[in-house]
């Protein structure tokens, strides 16, 4: 194996000084697509290579030659070949300030929601087998995650099992949402269908129930964690690739985490985590403290007691139209149409109305509930020139003082990484300037991202640098329970 000579650079420098390693929560891998057929064809054959190559040609997202001049990372074609050669990535890692890094697919994002389904699944495995191979050699430094397709839990399960015990991955790529088309227009009109996608979640109101998929994540000890990549579904403008891009991820998630959270699969699941990369936190701290103060406002016992429609005072209303109406607004308008008023769709008066608790599948009690059951499971990807990471760690701010749970992630591979070099030191401005405690910064770069793996799998750093710290940070969580 030839040795590249690495270069020192303020990453490198800043990683030297500090007495914890950094493990990148989301890098990227670049394919080298002419390898891809290669392997698509040992899942299907040679018709199937074709079948995918029309799909891939009919699904051009807009705004691709914008994307095209801005997709990856940098100009410097050093930085661009390294992540899509694993011998290369491991060795220039030290450059970007990294000791292990978790590699997420670039090309797998298209191939993750493509709508044909034998398309879809067909190219999710060959992705995966052709990672696990190229990647074999470098699991001291790095490991990819599998793409897992996500548009029906059956083939979601599938994959899982087939990536973990087949391929030996212990990382995994879901999706934040599906969408479908109409199913009315699908049976009636299937010409238009792909006309018709829309959002669909994998929690509340999702045409399927997500929980085998959920449950076969804990048994295998995989932290799902998902990148939002459906530009199309709103507000999508044909020419403009920041107008597309910007808030996308956030945005997508944040509806994701809404509809999980909601639909109680962290109430269900308490051993499971779950990631969303590439949006930051600030999303993710407003909605917790949103959830926080809608809880104090729209439990059961709180809409009983402030807006129970059986509570509605008719007569004080009908003197108040009374005595304030006009020719409009009269008395006996009023009392023509008091049901609005009174009416709740309950069929026994005096019965507390189930439809009013929206947070039944919770099981919460109190706003204590809340907060455990948001900050246990969530871990939220943020790349390192986000301005907003410091809000996680803002315990003036936060509900309950609490700190969420943000793990650096550089994005090395893409376009908002011009330099290697920079990746660590970006990450690392918001501490020197204050907004950032050097403790927050050990969160953020080293625990949150070990434990957001090793609570699921004790074992995911074995073997790499970084087994020997992991341990000791998990064996002080120990010590401390």
């Amino acid at each position: 194996m030839t040795e590249y000579k690495k270069r020192q650079t303020e990453s490198s420098k800043l990683r030297a000084k500090l007495d914890h390693p950094v493990i990148d929560g989301d890098g990227h891998i670049i394919e080298s697509r002419f390898v891809f057929p290669d392997f698509l064809k040992k899942v299907g054959g040679p018709e199937l290579v074709k079948k995918f190559e029309k799909s891939v040609d009919h699904a051009r997202p807009e705004g691709a030659k914008s994307l095209f001049w801005g997709g990856h990372t940098g100009t410097q074609t050093i930085d661009r070949v390294t992540c899509m050669l694993p011998q290369l990535y491991a060795q220039r890692l030290d450059e970007a300030g990294v000791d292990f890094a978790t590699l997420y697919p670039t090309y797998g994002f298209r191939c993750q929601v493509m709508p044909d389904d034998e398309v879809r699944q067909a190219a999710c495995r060959a992705l995966n087998m052709m990672y696990a191979e190229m990647f074999a050699d470098v699991g001291h430094r790095m490991t990819p995650a599998a793409v897992i397709p996500m548009h029906t839990p059956k083939e979601a399960v599938e994959e899982l099992e087939f990536a973990v015990k087949e391929l030996g991955f212990k990382a995994a790529m879901t999706a934040n949402e599906v969408l479908r088309p109409d199913a009315k227009v699908a049976a009636e009109a299937p010409q238009y269908a792909e006309a018709t996608r829309g959002y669909t979640s994998l929690g509340l109101d999702s045409p399927h129930d997500y929980d085998p998929f959920w449950a076969k994540c804990v048994e295998l000890g995989v932290a799902p964690a998902g990148h939002s990549i459906n530009y199309s579904c709103t507000h999508n403008s044909p020419t403009n690739y920041v107008f597309n891009r910007i808030g996308v991820f956030a945005t997508f998630a944040h509806a994701s985490v809404r509809a999980l959270f909601l639909s109680g699969v962290t109430k269900r699941f308490p051993e499971l985590n779950i990631g969303f990369l590439e949006g930051g936190v600030w999303w993710a701290v407003s909605l917790y403290n949103d959830l926080i103060e809608f809880f104090e406002k729209r439990n059961v016992d709180s809409l009983l007691d402030h807006h129970d429609p059986a509570k509605f005072d008719v007569e004080l209303a009908q003197k108040l139209y009374r005595d304030f109406g006009n020719e409009f607004l009269t008395e006996q308008r009023f009392l023509e149409n008091t049901g609005s008023f009174t009416s709740d769709g309950r069929k026994q008066p005096g019965v507390d109305p189930d439809f009013i608790d929206d947070w039944k599948a919770l099981g919460a009690k109190s706003t204590e509930d809340i907060r455990d059951l948001f900050i246990d499971s969530f871990y939220f990807g943020c790349e390192a020139d986000d301005a907003m990471n410091y809000t996680a760690f803002n315990t003036k701010a936060n509900k309950f003082g609490a700190k969420l749970k943000a793990m650096f992630s550089s994005d090395l591979g893409h376009w908002d990484v011009v330099d290697f070099g920079d990746v660590l030191e970006e990450a690392h401005e918001q501490t020197e300037k204050g907004l950032m405690t050097a403790d927050d910064f050990r969160d953020f770069v080293f625990v949150n991202p070990a434990r957001f793996v090793t609570r699921m799998n004790p074992d995911y750093f074995k073997g790499t640098v970084v087994e020997d710290a992991v341990d000791k940070l998990m064996g002080a969580k120990s010590d401390a329970a």
